[in-house]
């Protein structure tokens, strides 16, 4: 009885071990931070010799008005955090990768096993299930991964226009 091999039990074990580390990845990457943050370079001098006669000299700024600062300060940012998360809203990025991994690879498995079940008259549904499984686990994560990157641009916009807003270089 030891000796017998059983087709299902070793598809099933082998679907196991693709979702945990499709699952696996899709945690592990959703938790990754954007990565280093440009800088802005200052602007360059232009030497005096590039300069028209045409510009007028440069009025002294009137100390009445006092200068902002260039660094907003912790209110300016609290506030814009606020804005941003208002206008594009909160999400867990590691749950909804999650999920859309989870969602694809169900959503594969039974096409795959559709499709399997078809081609080989029935005998086909569990490999068709396990190729569909993992081909839909990472579409599904790739989906969920791509999701993530749009709310992160959209939120990083409304906090720029809210900085601007504010007279921040945002």
């Amino acid at each position: 009885m030891l000796d017998k091999w059983n087709p299902w039990k070793a598809t099933a074990i082998v679907l196991l071990l693709v979702l945990a580390t499709a699952l696996v990845t899709g945690i592990v990457v959703a938790n990754w931070t954007g990565g280093e943050r440009k800088t802005a370079e200052p602007p360059k001098e232009t030497p005096r010799a590039l300069r028209t006669a045409a510009q007028p000299p440069a009025m002294p700024a009137s100390p009445a008005v006092p200068a902002r600062p260039a660094v907003p300060t912790q209110d300016v940012v609290d506030a814009c955090n606020r804005y941003a998360a208002a206008q594009v809203g909160e999400r867990d990025k590691t749950t909804e990768t999650v999920k859309d991994a989870a969602v694809g690879a169900v959503v594969g498995a039974a096409v795959g096993a559709a499709g399997g079940a078809i081609a080989g008259g029935g005998k086909g549904a569990g490999k068709g299930a396990g190729i569909g499984g993992v081909v839909g686990a990472g579409a599904g994560t790739l989906y969920g991964l791509n999701e993530n990157k749009k709310h992160d641009e959209n939120y990083r916009a409304a906090y720029g226009s809210c900085l601007r807003s504010r007279g921040y270089a945002g």
